[in-house]
Order: C-alpha cells, then structure tokens, then sequence
C-alpha cells in the first residue's frame, strides 16, 4: 500500500506538464475559421433620416459584388457591403475602397492593388446607388413643381349677368381641378341684405361645391340670381 502512493503521485505529476501545455480548443477553432467578410464596412454610421439605398449587384470573376449606401441629402454618409468575394485580398481592399468613396464622395476612386477585380464591382455598384439616389432626389425636387402646375391650372370663369328686380348679379369662380375654390361677386344690388347675404351664399357654395344652396332669408332675389349666375358658371366651366 506504501508503494503505491509515490507511483500515483508521479503519475499525476507527470500529466500536470501535458495539461499546461495543451493548446485551448477555442484557440484552435478561431485559427482555423477563415476570415469572414466583414458585413459593413462603413468607417461612418448610417445618420438617422438618411437615404438608403442599394447599388446594383455586379457579377466578377472572384464572385458578386454589392454595396449599400447611405445618403444625407447627396452627401454619402456610409457605405455597406452587401456581397462581396470571400478571399483575403477583397477584406483588406473594401475599407480602403470605403474610406476612398467617403472622401471623394463619388465612385471617381483609385482601383486598390490586389483586388482590382473587386475595386471595378465596387464601383460599379457605388455608380448606380449614386445615380438612383441622384434620380429619386430630382423626382422630389420636381414634385413642388408638379404642384405649382396644378395650382396654375386652376381657372377663373365669370357666371352670365342676371338682371333681377333689385339690380344685376353676377359670380366670378375659380376652379381648382373640378372643385370650386373661391366665388367673388362681380354686381350685386346695393342693398344692405345683399350685402350680409353674399357671405353665406359663398360660403354654402364652397360647402356644398355646387350651386345647389339654400336661398338666404330676407334676400331671396340676390340668391335666386346668384344660384343662376353661378350654375352658369359652373356649366362653362364644363
């Protein structure tokens, strides 16, 4: 019984120098992963409010080439790679190419040595996200005009006269597409109820876009007149 302790003592002590020294699994796992392309590669991060948007995706001979570029108005604020060749020469190339774009802020970039192949997709793909985001910015631009046109579009149409027992009435509308948007009185009797009544008259047409409106009480000729003209008016106006 004796004997048998010194030889499971050196036999533990004999395992504690190959325990000590043998490699981390993890170490191993990590050497042996290849590098992984990084996701983004933007030295910038992507502002809140900015403009994303993807450039085409290029087909090289080292594989599929995208990027994803995020814009503040026509500033490029940061650049994302979306596909890219899985070789060590393109993960050392994309942030150069990144950092190139962000200075330059345009595709106008110095090919990067090694990875020409992946500095032509690059920039091929940053173009076209370049000149879509160019082309969406000119359709908002163009949209207040678009607006402005409308806007002078709308035409004014004068009703016909109607002579009534109290004096001539007569509408001026102007039209906004097919809605009535004002009415002005051209002649109207010099009477103190046409004079309140014209009010309510023009408003109960912008109410009711129409001339189909109650006659306001106490001027009962004015409005009967006023009806007319405008109805004529809104005839003309087709």
């Amino acid at each position: 019984m004796k004997r048998a302790i010194p030889v499971l003592v050196l036999s533990i002590a004999g395992l504690v120098p190959v325990w000590l020294y043998e490699p981390s699994l993890g170490t191993v796992a990590e050497s042996a992963t290849p590098a992984s392309t990084p996701s983004a590669s933007s030295s910038a991060a992507s502002g809140s409010g900015g403009t994303v948007v993807k450039g085409s995706t290029v087909q090289t001979d080292k594989g599929p080439v995208q990027v994803q570029v995020t814009f503040a108005g026509t500033k490029i604020t940061a650049v994302k790679m979306l596909q890219q060749p899985n070789h060590p020469q393109t993960t050392a190339a994309v942030p150069k190419l990144v950092a190139e774009t962000l200075e330059a802020q345009s595709a106008d970039i110095d090919t990067v040595s090694g990875a020409t192949i992946t500095s032509d997709g690059y920039r091929e793909s940053l173009q076209a996200a370049i000149d879509a985001n160019a082309e969406s910015a000119s359709s908002s631009s163009a949209s207040p005009s678009t607006s402005a046109s409308a806007e002078s579009a709308a035409h004014t149409v004068d009703g016909s006269t109607v002579n009534t027992d109290k004096g001539p009435v007569q509408v001026q509308v102007t039209f906004e597409g097919d809605k009535i948007a004002s009415v002005k009185m051209l002649q109207q009797p010099n009477h103190p109820q046409t004079t309140a009544a014209v009010p309510k008259l023009v408003a109960e047409t912008l109410e009711a876009q129409s001339a189909d409106i109650d006659t306001v009480s106490g001027a009962t000729i004015t409005s009967d007149g006023y009806k007319e003209s405008l109805q004529a008016a809104i005839d003309a106006k087709g």
